[in-house]
């Protein structure tokens, strides 16, 4: 059997106010022609369809359009729920879609249930294990702790019982796992969204050490675990953190013995990122940054004092820049601007006044034609005040 390994969709996600609607379906339709040429016989996807629990009707409309035409390749479908997904509503009409090949994990009652796939020589039985809210399953599943280490390991024992059942009666039994946490070993990047606080959502690998892959979701680097429990991340790259990471998919082998071959297969950048930094004439002028022109960048201005409208002047050369920091450099201590109670503390008049709290706003001085103009509505501001 070939089993396509991918998660963390998320349709609908806004890069920094912009849509990637268009690039969502771009790279799903790319990978919707790698399940046909591959001639993949069940693609894999451990959470994260939506961005969020009430998504946008065009995101729907997207994850239709992205399931239908998988399904007409010939694969089958199945797919958990993650922490951004409302499970209740990715959920509707999950017994009737079984019949259309497309079989959705979001709720206790189904996890049991495993999706068989028939091969000539060996059964595949895959268990989607949905997002697990501990506070929210804890009773259901007999736990005390509301931690995700207890949730998953209750669910996982009840799914190693049933695949126990399944061996004792003689059949050759590949097992495929499916879940959407944060495994022990996994490394994360900015744009996951925590699970909870402190260590209280790491899962321990070992806990999936009885299947013969485990098809992971939630960190959006695609990454090995160990080398039969992966994470195929996001097909697109929603942070910065994100802008060296190589996205694709997972490809899984398997045979009578087992987890075969697992293959990468990488997909492509509808729109790179970059991420610049240094004075702003240099930015502008610095011919080996034509590769940034298309890209969505994040730019850090090292000027030694941050320059007048510095965002528009870059948009001219980088337009979709969406981010703009300012880290100055080359400023020796006696030169770095004072905090503002200190200028508070030294101001003299009003006019000093409203000069520091420019500066201090803006991180420049105010030139002399602003210093004029503060001065004129000072003025002007004292002499209605005196007519009264």
């Amino acid at each position: 059997m070939r089993l396509l390994h991918t998660s963390d969709w998320h349709l609908g996600r806004t890069f920094h106010g912009a849509s990637l609607l268009e690039s969502q379906r771009t790279v799903l339709a790319e990978m919707i022609q790698i399940t046909r040429e591959q001639k993949i016989d069940a693609v894999l996807i451990s959470g994260d369809i939506y961005d969020r629990a009430l998504p946008h009707v065009d995101a729907v409309r997207l994850c239709n359009w992205a399931l239908r035409e998988l399904a007409a390749t010939g694969a089958k479908i199945i797919l958990t729920s993650g922490n951004h997904d409302s499970a209740s509503r990715l959920n509707f009409g999950a017994d009737l879609l079984d019949a259309a090949g497309v079989h959705i994990y979001a709720d206790l009652q189904r996890m049991l249930t495993p999706v068989l796939l028939d091969a000539a020589d060996h059964q595949v039985a895959v268990y989607g294990v949905p997002y697990l809210e501990p506070r929210m399953v804890m009773d259901q599943l007999g736990v005390e702790k509301a931690t995700h280490e207890s949730v998953v390991a209750a669910a996982i024992e009840r799914i190693n019982e049933d695949l126990a059942r399944r061996r004792a009666e003689g059949n050759s039994v590949v097992s495929i796992s499916m879940a959407h946490l944060f495994a022990a070993g996994g490394v994360g990047s900015d744009s996951e969204r925590e699970l909870s606080t402190g260590n209280l959502d790491v899962v321990p690998v070992e806990l999936f050490e009885h299947f013969d892959y485990t098809a992971l979701g939630h960190l959006h680097g695609r990454q090995k675990v160990r080398e039969h429990v992966r994470y195929s991340g996001s097909p697109l790259a929603y942070s910065f953190s994100e802008a060296k990471q190589i996205k694709g998919v997972w490809i899984i082998n398997t045979t009578a013995d087992g987890l075969g071959e697992v293959e990468e297969v990488l997909l492509s950048v509808p729109k790179p990122l970059a991420t610049l930094r240094g004075e702003l004439e240099t930015l502008l002028a610095d011919p080996e940054l034509e590769y940034a022109v298309d890209a969505w960048c994040q730019i850090t201005l090292t000027d030694k004092e941050r320059p007048a409208d510095a965002m528009n002047r870059l948009r001219e050369r980088f337009p979709d820049t969406v981010v703009l920091n300012f880290d100055p450099q080359g400023v020796e201590a006696k030169d770095q601007p004072s905090s503002y109670a200190q200028r508070l503390a030294k101001s003299s008049s009003t006019e000093d006044l409203v000069d520091g709290f420019i500066e201090h706003v803006r991180e420049r001085a105010a030139d002399e034609e602003e210093k004029e103009l503060v001065r004129s509505v000072i003025t002007a501001t004292r002499e209605a005040k005196a007519s009264l």
